[in-house]
């Protein structure tokens, strides 16, 4: 009888990959697995801890399942991912029902850790943060199996003045090409459609191995690879842009017109404070630049309110920088002040309310911008995705080349013929509704 696991995965879509392959290798190991923690033999915890609300979800999900170990089935419970990088001490001395801790770089000892703890005893794991990234690990998908995230790199060399991420994922480092080729070949086989690249930063990769930005090549050849329709990039750092990644996007018909751009905010000395290496100048050069050359490109982005030490006058700056730049996609997140970063000790720390109130403020204006963004849609014939149907009616759920998952909106599609999850129809866009879309079907099928 094979023991059951229920897998856990939080934080971002790069973690969402490393659970994916923790999956894949305890299901070789013989494990099955539950969403049930009533019939769950063992539980694994991939934390997060970016920011105070990740961490404050990681833990709570650590005591909810280790109060279930005591008063349930719950026989072994083991904690991984950034959280149990940075916090490995405080949770073995907290929390004495986790019966093992894997770093960052140790996920692929999950089948060997959950073998001895079953077996009577397990040590913690962890490697040196510089470690190879993973490759060539078979995969259990997540996402429904008609999209999939390929992380292309790990770590990050920035060191943004805000950002734990270096100190607990380590410095950046590139998958080699030809793994993630076969990778991206083994996902279509199995049916995936759309291949969404992520990384902390997708702009440089290839730089620490090939001595070079090699992302324009490792795009053309993924576009190679038949039964992929759409290839999305995600965390593509501004200034990292240059014209050879834009001419890819513009030659190669599978790279979605999209670009996920994390600014963080457009006043000068908040950037500098930040340790970014743009100003508002260069910013608004390379969206219009973008803009100029990818007419329809769909520019989403992240700001941070109450950065320590900004002002008033900073925080009209951005929100003028806003209105100006027009971003279809929108974040805003109130500054986070983690524990080892330089920017906790930066003087000028923001009250709670007062980033809260201006991240509301940016998000209003937003919306409108957002609302109005999705009206100028209207007339428009769109390439969709069918991500699923409306429960007793003749009404599908898309997604645009405009709308990456989970995060952005959606296309509703009223349809009398049967449509399957990951379909692609073409659709004429009939209206808007806040953030999401109304759409005609117009084709049967365009693959």
């Amino acid at each position: 009888m094979k023991k059951k696991v229920l897998f856990v995965s939080l934080g971002c879509d790069k973690n969402l990959v490393d659970s994916e392959m923790m999956l894949g290798m305890l299901e070789e190991r013989g494990y099955a697995f539950t969403d049930d923690e009533a019939e769950a033999e063992a539980a694994v915890v991939n934390t997060c801890c970016f920011i105070g609300d990740a961490k404050e979800e990681s833990v709570n999900t650590i005591l909810d399942l280790a109060r279930q170990k005591t008063d349930g089935s719950l026989k072994a419970l083991i904690v991984t991912g950034c959280l149990a990088e940075r916090y490995r001490e405080e949770i073995r001395k907290e929390i004495g029902e986790v019966d093992a801790v894997l770093g960052t770089t140790a996920i692929d000892c999950i089948a060997d850790t959950l073998d001895q703890v079953f077996a009577g005893g397990a040590q913690d794991r962890y490697d040196d943060p510089a470690r190879k990234p993973l490759t060539d690990r078979k995969r259990i998908l997540t996402t429904g199996g008609h999209f999939a995230y390929l992380k292309i790199a790990e770590g990050c060399d920035k060191h943004c003045t805000y950002c734990i991420i270096p100190k607990v994922r380590g410095p950046y480092r590139s998958v080699p090409m030809e793994s993630l080729l076969r990778e991206a070949e083994a996902l279509a086989g199995q049916g995936v459609k759309e291949l969404i690249l992520v990384a902390q930063e997708t702009t440089v990769y290839g730089i620490d191995l090939y001595g070079k930005k090699a992302l324009p090549e490792l795009l053309r050849k993924l576009c190679g690879i038949g039964g992929l329709v759409w290839i999305r990039l995600l965390y593509c750092y501004p200034e990292e842009i240059d014209e050879e990644l834009i001419r890819v996007i513009k030659e190669e018909e599978k790279i979605c017109h999209y670009l996920d751009l994390p600014i963080q905010h457009a006043s000068d000395p908040v950037l500098q404070r930040m340790g970014r290496r743009t100003d508002r100048k260069e910013l608004t050069k390379i969206v219009d630049h973008l803009r100029e050359e990818i007419p329809d490109i769909c520019l989403r982005t992240t700001l941070i309110s109450g950065f320590p030490g900004e002002t008033k006058k900073d925080h009209e700056e951005l929100l003028s920088f806003v209105e100006k730049m027009r971003f279809d996609r929108l974040g805003v997140f109130p500054y986070s002040r983690e524990e080892d970063t330089a920017a906790a000790k930066l003087p000028g720390q923001i009250p709670a309310k007062t980033k809260r109130a201006r991240r509301d403020e940016l998000m209003a204006l937003q919306q409108k911008i957002a609302f109005d963004r999705a009206a100028e849609l209207e007339g428009r014939t769109l390439l969709v995705m069918i991500e699923g149907k409306v429960a007793d009616e003749d009404c599908y759920v898309a997604r645009t080349y405009r709308d990456a998952p989970d995060v952005d909106g959606l296309l509703f599609c009223h349809t009398e013929r049967e449509l399957m999850t990951g379909d692609f129809v073409l659709v004429r866009v009939t209206g808007s509704y806040e953030y999401d879309l109304m759409g005609e079907l117009i084709d049967e099928s365009a693959e």
